[in-house]
């Protein structure tokens, strides 16, 4: 019994103590009560400096005789007006500029109704006044002015206490405006680590040399040398929409000067409209390669999309996707999306129900490859336009595997094309690529295909036939972006295929809107080529990555160099220059002049592919493919020994040779 005894009084003990340790130790709040009682008093104060300073501080005795009985009348309507507008509930520590105009209003409503019984009291009473004229307005102010300066006074020993024994973070913002001042009060409640806010920096002369908050605002064009001081440990770009060459300057300084560089999500993205330190985050290498927002003609993609019937193959792809938010928003009649890919197009139908508000989304399991499925496709749902996004798009696995290429990027699109003739499609937008340019890869050749059969089917029918044609899209499903990303996170290295290879980007919501821009101004038989701005040194950009996650390359992530994969291109092409291109409308559009196809010859392939795909070995199919396309030489691949022997460089339109 003692022994048991013994053992609950060792549990008790170690019960309390647990309760007893500091850091489990569960902070009391300050009651309401409490905080009305304390306003009250601070009023008594308020009040007293206003008999003094309206009686030169000689207050007569008459006048203290006067104000003892009015005393219990005017705690009661301060009192009454603190808890009509709720002022105890208000968190002392949290003050904002609200709670001080919440206060400011009570205490002016209060002295207002003050006012009124001093009125009420002298006309209909006894003739004398509650409260002097001059003492009311003085205590108003007075009030007002001390019960903001106490709860801003107890935040700021509350911010200091709470940040004693942190890690201190010294910090610039980028953007002097609303944003960088909601970042600077966010950062002064972040918990984990007390944040300094040494300065701001602005592009806007007129707020440059002012001080916001304690913080003087400095000319973004001092960011390097306020960085070289060496007293900065993060910078932060707090600008709603910046602008893209602003945002990739300021973190080219930063990376420079080897400071870490954050952003704010972008508004709407904020959690129920509050910004929080744990939404501010490192900046994206996406970020930094997308250009100013392109201007389009909305009221002409509107016009062409409004209460028309759409059909979006490869719909739960990147490209394909994004396509389909992007016309969700246009007013269809009817949205179909097609793709073999069971899961994401399940979750694209549920994000766009959870839209509500068009409840014309058909969401199809189909294979483009299979003609009799498509078929039945397009007779059920009538589409008035077809976006053509389905296709195989990964360079080495369609090099190692030539049949699974053709029969969906070449045969599918002939089913896609030659049905919606016979179904009376109005449009046909076919979405290309930079590697059907002097293809060197099995998949660029079938991208080259497919762009010509679609060209030819144009002849033939009165369907308009649109080709549009781009580079990398930054995010996609098999981009370099989220490879690099995986790598660093699991500490390197980072593989690279060439250090000289360069690509093109683009944003996948900028390259859905100009397909879309590119299907309203088309009138059939055209290849647009979108402007994709100056190619992007792949080896570069990793370098760019490893630093925005604040790790430094060669030393703290290895680069390694595996060489390029089979047909795959140093530089990609896209015909956007002024010799191989016409101007449109819009500037980033460009019409390709291109070498149109002998129309007998694609028709004697197209009826060959049956025979050429069954077959395990793709000599035979390779071969056909390079006749039909002569420009197509294959590069560092297994099919290289088809190309004639003269073919031994192959040039890019920016004048380089690739070995």
């Amino acid at each position: 019994m003692r022994m048991k005894t013994c053992i609950m009084e060792k549990g008790c003990r170690s019960i309390a103590a647990i309760f007893r340790t500091p850091k489990m130790r569960i902070p009391v709040q300050f009651p309401r009560w409490g905080v009305l009682v304390i306003d009250l008093c601070l009023c008594l104060v308020a009040l007293s400096v206003a008999y003094l300073l309206r009686f030169n501080f000689q207050v007569p005795p008459r006048e203290v005789t006067l104000l003892l009985p009015v005393l219990p009348v005017f705690l009661l309507v301060r009192g009454i007006s603190f808890l009509v507008a709720g002022t105890p509930r208000l968190m002392v520590r949290h003050t904002n500029t609200d709670d001080a105009r919440r206060i400011f209003l009570t205490v002016l409503g209060g002295t207002v109704a003050l006012g009124v019984l001093s009125f009420f009291r002298f006309h209909f009473v006894d003739g004398l006044y509650l409260l002097p004229r001059a003492v009311i307005i003085i205590d108003f102010l007075a009030t007002a002015m001390l019960l903001i300066a106490v709860r801003i006074g107890f935040k700021l020993v509350y911010l200091r206490k709470r940040g004693a024994g942190k890690d201190v973070v010294r910090v610039l913002i980028h953007g002097a405006g609303e944003a960088g001042l909601i970042t600077k009060r966010t950062l002064e409640r972040a918990g984990s680590m007390r944040y300094e806010v040494e300065a701001f920096v602005d592009d806007d002369p007129k707020r440059v040399g002012r001080t916001l908050e304690g913080a003087p605002v400095r000319s973004t064009a001092r960011l390097p040398e306020l960085l070289a001081k060496g007293h900065v440990d993060q910078v932060i770009i707090a600008i709603a929409d910046p602008d893209p060459e602003n945002r990739r300057k300021v973190v080219d300084a930063c990376m420079a000067a080897k400071v870490k560089v954050l952003t704010i999500p972008p508004v709407q993205d904020w959690i129920g409209g509050q910004l929080s330190a744990g939404q501010i985050q490192a900046v994206r290498i996406e970020d930094l390669l997308g250009r100013s927002v392109i201007q389009l003609d909305g009221e002409a993609v509107s016009l062409l999309f409004k209460g028309k019937r759409v059909l979006v193959t490869g719909a739960a792809g990147s490209i394909g996707s994004e396509l389909v938010r992007q016309l969700y928003e246009l007013g269809l009649a009817a949205l179909v999306l097609v793709d073999q890919a069971e899961s994401p197009t399940y979750d694209l139908e549920m994000e766009l129900k959870a839209k509500g508000a068009f409840n014309g989304v058909h969401a199809i399991i189909g294979d483009v490859r299979d003609r009799a499925s498509m078929d039945r496709i397009l007779r059920s749902h009538r589409p008035q336009i077809v976006l053509h996004a389905a296709a195989y798009k990964h360079v080495p696995l369609m090099e190692a595997q030539p049949r699974e290429a053709v029969m969906t990027n070449v045969l599918g699109t002939h089913h896609l094309a030659t049905l919606s003739c016979a179904h009376g499609v109005e449009k046909f937008i076919l979405i290309s690529t930079d590697k059907a340019v002097n293809p060197t890869s099995v998949m660029g050749a079938t991208k080259r295909i497919a762009e010509m059969v679609v060209t030819a089917a144009h002849a033939h029918c009165t369907t308009q036939f649109i080709t549009t044609r781009f580079g990398n899209v930054l995010g996609s499903s098999g981009s370099v972006i989220p490879l690099f990303r995986r790598q660093i996170q699991a500490g390197g290295p980072v593989t690279l295929t060439h250090p000289e290879v360069t690509r093109y980007f683009m944003t996948i919501p900028e390259a859905c809107r100009l397909v879309l821009e590119a299907a309203a101004m088309g009138r059939g038989g055209e290849i647009y080529v979108f402007d994709m701005g100056d190619p992007v040194r792949i080896a570069d950009l990793a370098e760019k990555m490893i630093r925005l996650s604040g790790l430094e390359p060669g030393r703290d992530i290895a680069i390694v160099h595996t060489g390029l994969r089979p047909g795959e291109k140093l530089y990609e092409e896209l015909l956007a220059t002024t010799e191989n291109t016409l101007p449109t409308h819009h500037p980033r559009i460009l019409i390709g002049k291109v070498r149109t196809s002998e129309g007998e010859a694609l028709n004697a392939f197209l009826n060959e592919l049956p025979e050429l795909t069954q077959d395990g070995d793709s000599s035979a199919l390779i071969q056909r493919m390079k006749a039909l396309v002569p420009e197509y030489l294959s590069h560092n691949s297994v099919f290289s020994s088809f190309d004639p022997p003269q073919a031994g460089t192959i040039m890019s339109t920016t004048g380089k040779a690739d070995p």
